[in-house]
């Protein structure tokens, strides 16, 4: 009986990680991710995997299983659910963080407290977490017992030999797999292209606690809100210099408040305030907690860089920390957030000139370790773009893995008996986009529309037409926004363009009708345009019969 194991999202980009595992024509879903918009996505808000062709199957789906409680992999679970409800299982801290996600979105749901360790039957599945050390507290591989044998899936993961919450990836469980027999492992391959290990995220202490007690007034520290080792951290090196913690952001206050609840996170009472009582405070006793580590537009510390921020100023004694690594494609704005800090006189610290991050993600030889421990039959990178892929396959190949597969977004795997082949394109995984108008709503020509506007801004053309002659009666009347023409010439000729277009048109009237005319109109605006400036902007013909 043949498993499948299909890709809709994190094969070929950082985010939106979602996965399948089918058996017996049901399927469970691994991850349920997002990815935030680049720099070219105009107007768009997230973005998600295509699971539509998953929905078709109606109760096909059976279960979600998150592997950890980070927004690229639980984030777009509120809007799968509102499709398709089913059992969500997952660790207890990474449900709770999900729920808010859900219930955002008014979205009931089933979730069921995954314990590690143990075989779960969600039939025909059975699966089990397994314990990861990774940058988020009670992270998880997860192995399915399946009729072609063991698949693994590692989750994000390191071997980080003194994790801040004393729980490391649990290496035995993952040997005692590999002496069953793993047919196919799929494992994360974010740090594939870097040499060695990743340091410890324990190795930040030092670093941390000297810049904070160096500090001459208040702290502002920045990093993912569920990174929650290093939310942990820093508010330890706060403490230890008497200061008092402040935590803005609404995502960082939600999983700062459902950590300790949960016991994740365990802050002294009375030693966390409000940013406004922070804000009282002299300055060298606070340390405000904050997101916007990826440069985002509206993000805490994007509005305080450009000097907007309705509660912090940013003035010359402050210290910024900056405890995070750009996402591909986020370099530019973080960069900007940088300078822009500096130009207002802070200091800031980050990962180019300090000791205030590491990775959460393997590097080459964790994974050749825990290549050696599971010697799988079949390895599939995921998670990373494709070089990434790549590179995590030549360490397959140079560990003797007999079988390396490079698959990308809308493959999949199927296992058949002795025979395990790779299906390409078979699947739809296109990007759906989500913004303020739903989901899918946008399309790629209207990303590309709003490009150009962006580029070359817009001229509306407008004219009125004699209605019984369908000579011109009025105008032509352009106005620009956004399209540079400084001495005017580029809109008289663009003017001249669109009368002379009316005139030709008039045989043709009213046979073709305003359609038509409007048609004509534009054409001949846009020609004139290109022919003065060499731009393109986008241009709206109106025509009024009067």
């Amino acid at each position: 009986m043949s498993v499948r194991v299909g890709f809709l999202g994190g094969l070929g980009e950082v985010g939106r990680n979602c996965a399948f595992l089918e058996v017996e024509g049901r399927i469970a879903m691994i991850d349920c991710g997002l990815m935030f918009p680049e720099e070219d996505m105009w107007g768009v808000d997230l973005v998600l995997p295509d699971w539509r062709g998953l929905l078709k199957r109606g109760d096909d789906v059976r279960c979600v299983i998150l592997t950890h409680a980070h927004e690229d992999h639980m984030g777009g679970l509120g809007y799968f659910l509102r499709e398709r409800n089913v059992p969500v299982y997952g660790t207890e801290l990474a449900l709770a963080i999900a729920a808010g996600r859900v219930e955002e979105l008014g979205v009931q749901k089933d979730f069921r407290v995954t314990p590690v360790g143990e075989w779960v039957e969600e039939r025909p599945f059975r699966f089990m977490m397994i314990p990861v050390s990774h940058s988020v507290p009670e992270g998880c591989g997860v192995a399915f017992d399946t009729p072609e044998g063991l698949v693994v899936h590692t989750g994000d993961f390191k071997l980080d030999p003194t994790p801040i919450d004393s729980r490391p990836t649990d290496l035995p469980a993952f040997a005692r797999l590999g002496e069953r027999g793993v047919r196919l492992l799929l494992s994360d391959s974010t740090n594939a292209e870097r040499e060695g290990v990743v340091p410890s995220e324990r190795s930040l202490g030092a670093s941390l606690r000297s810049i904070i007690r160096e500090a001459p007034g208040r702290v502002i520290a920045t990093c993912f809100a569920s990174h929650l080792h290093r939310v942990r951290q820093i508010a330890a090196a706060g403490l230890e210099d008497d200061r008092y913690l402040a935590f803005l952001g609404r995502s960082m206050e939600r999983n700062v408040r459902i950590a300790g609840e949960l016991g994740a996170l365990d802050l002294p009472e009375g030693r966390v305030v409000g940013v406004d009582e922070a804000l009282e405070m002299p300055p060298h006793r606070a340390l405000i907690i904050t997101t916007g580590s990826q440069g985002e537009p509206f993000s805490a510390l994007t509005q305080m860089a450009a000097g907007r921020h309705r509660w912090v100023d940013i003035d010359p004694t402050d210290t910024v920390i900056i405890s995070a690594t750009p996402i591909p494609g986020n370099e530019t704005s973080t960069s900007r957030v940088i300078s822009d800090l500096m130009r207002r006189g802070a200091r800031v610290f980050h990962g180019r000139n300090a000791h205030v991050h590491v990775s959460g993600h393997a590097a080459a030889e964790e994974l050749k370790i825990l290549l050696n421990v599971v010697r799988p039959r079949t390895l599939v990178p995921v998670h990373g773009e494709f070089r990434h892929l790549r590179a995590h396959a030549e360490l397959g190949e140079a560990m003797g893995t007999p079988e390396v597969l490079v698959l990308e977004d809308g493959d999949a795997v199927v296992i058949d008996g002795d025979r395990t082949r790779a299906e390409r394109g078979t699947l739809d995984a296109g990007l759906v986009y989500v913004d303020g108008s739903g989901v899918g709503d946008v399309r790629e020509e209207l990303l590309a529309e709003r490009g150009r506007l962006s580029d070359d801004g817009a001229v509306v053309a407008a004219v009125a037409v004699d209605y019984d002659t369908g000579r011109l009666a009025g105008g032509p009347r352009l106005v620009s926004r956004g399209f540079a023409d400084e001495d005017g010439a580029a809109l008289a000729a663009a003017s001249e363009a669109a009368a002379a277009a009316v005139g030709g048109f008039a045989d043709a009237y009213p046979e073709e009708g305003a359609e038509g005319l409007e048609a004509a109109v534009k054409r001949a605006v846009r020609k004139a345009i290109k022919s003065e400036t060499g731009r393109r902007p986008e241009v709206v013909a109106v025509a009024q019969l009067v």
